[in-house]
């Protein structure tokens, strides 16, 4: 088994605030590393390449079959891994990591070799492993008394992390001259090490204790008919939560791959390094809300209350937008703004959300089934979106899709997520598990 456990065992008798530090920072970094192999290649523009003509299909631009055929990779990943996940041990949890790193790492080198339009099915080898690590390191994490501010951590990884390789990847184009198709596996190449050691701290964690199992429900594998079984049961606002995610997986897509397009739309086409300081604010400032989620024991409580949080950060995407059009409030506010009520609203999704929820019902299981199976359909979503950008609206800029794309997440997410808050708040009324003290 990969990890240290001696290390494992002085975490077990560490002062909360100690294994809390541990564990966020092996967490956090490893995702922040992981996306030095996802994301650098939305870096390039590719300007020199012209238009592909897809059969049935239309003309589409190289940029935009890259993040296709990534997301195409990602999303069928995210499938695979409603079974895979659920499943998966412990034990195996961080060579797995390590295997799906190697294999995505493999695809950027090619993609670099193989000539242009060719390579781009690269992108779909590179995106099926990386699909699988968020729930491999959330199996760390979840079903712990701390698990808000660990989720918290975790998730500010990629609202920093997707700023910080782009900006990584244009200072190699831009200053060191490396060429864009070399950029991705290059900036890989920076993360290999540190991947290593923080994959390492990561798996020498030591699983929840009984205390954390009592307060937040055992959580074990799931086979086909357990999953099956507590879909059915939920559905009417699991449903919802699906629909929405699909929604605000498309947003937030166009927002993080198109960073670059956006940001020179508004006047900031010389400043790159804004799109990784940009997200400084963003992310302290939903980890700041979500953390305080630990303050609340009951979980049918935090459940209503991470509700009423993302539905507040959809209601400020269009607020927001509004104001932007009318003038109030400048470009930088704006796009800052809408990543935080953005983020608010998405993140949840990947830790705290289904974390309380299996608590507040008190069934026995994962939560990364639940992640997994809202995240498969969101990725489907964004490609439709993508899609329909490049052949029905290819007039249309980036800019203003982006404004109007702001303005159905906020009136469709708000919608969904207080009818979601409706349901869960009446089926846990009686019988919903609290947190033990």
């Amino acid at each position: 088994m990969f990890g240290s456990p001696a290390i494992r065992r002085r975490l077990e008798r560490a002062h909360p605030a100690l294994f809390i530090a541990f564990a966020m920072v092996a967490a956090f970094s490893t995702y922040f590393s992981m996306y030095a192999f996802r994301k650098p290649f939305t870096a390039g523009t590719y300007a020199d390449l012209a238009p592909i003509a897809l059969p049935y299909v239309g003309v589409v631009s190289y940029k935009t079959l890259l993040i296709i055929t990534q997301v195409l990779g990602y999303c069928t990943s995210k499938f695979l891994g409603i079974k895979i996940i659920s499943e998966m041990t412990p034990a195996r949890r961080a060579w797995a990591i390590l295997a799906c790193i190697a294999v995505a790492w493999g695809a950027l080198l090619l993609f670099a070799l193989i000539p242009a339009p060719y390579n781009i099915a690269m992108l779909f080898i590179n995106g099926l492993p990386l699909g699988m690590i968020w729930g491999l390191v959330f199996g760390f994490l979840e079903g712990r008394r701390v698990s808000e501010p660990l989720g918290a951590g975790l998730s500010a990884s990629y609202i920093l992390a997707s700023g910080a390789v782009k900006s990584i990847g244009r200072w190699m184009v831009v200053d060191l001259g490396v060429p864009e198709f070399w950029m991705p596996f290059a900036t890989g190449a920076l993360f290999v090490i540190p991947m290593l050691i923080v994959v390492f701290m990561l798996a020498s964690l030591p699983p929840p204790s009984a205390e954390d199992e009592a307060a937040r429900s055992p959580r074990v594998p799931m086979d086909a008919q357990a999953r099956k079984a507590f879909f059915l049961a939920y559905l009417p606002g699991l449903l919802p939560l699906t629909l929405l995610y699909i929604v605000l997986t498309a947003y937030r897509d166009i927002r993080d791959n198109f960073a670059v397009e956006l940001w020179a739309a508004v006047g900031y086409a010389e400043e790159p390094a804004i799109i990784g300081y940009s997200e400084i604010p963003v992310a302290f400032g939903v980890m700041l809300a979500l953390a305080l989620l630990l303050l609340i024991r009951d979980n049918r409580t935090a459940l209503v209350v991470v509700h009423a949080f993302m539905a507040t950060g959809t209601f400020l995407v269009g607020s927001l937008t509004l104001g932007w059009e009318l003038g109030y409030v400048s470009p930088e506010v704006w796009m800052i703004g809408v990543g935080f009520g953005l983020y608010l609203a998405y993140v949840p999704y990947g830790c705290v959300l289904f974390d309380r929820l299996f608590a507040a019902v008190g069934a026995v299981g994962t939560a990364g089934f639940l992640i997994y199976v809202t995240d498969a359909f969101g990725y489907f979503g964004a490609v439709c979106l993508m899609l329909y950008k490049d052949l029905g609206a290819a007039e249309i800029s980036w800019l203003s899709f982006f404004t109007t794309a702001s303005y159905a997440t906020a009136i469709v997410c708000t919608s969904l997520y207080l009818i979601s808050m409706a349901y869960f708040t009446a089926r846990t009324r009686r019988g919903g598990r609290s947190a033990a003290a």
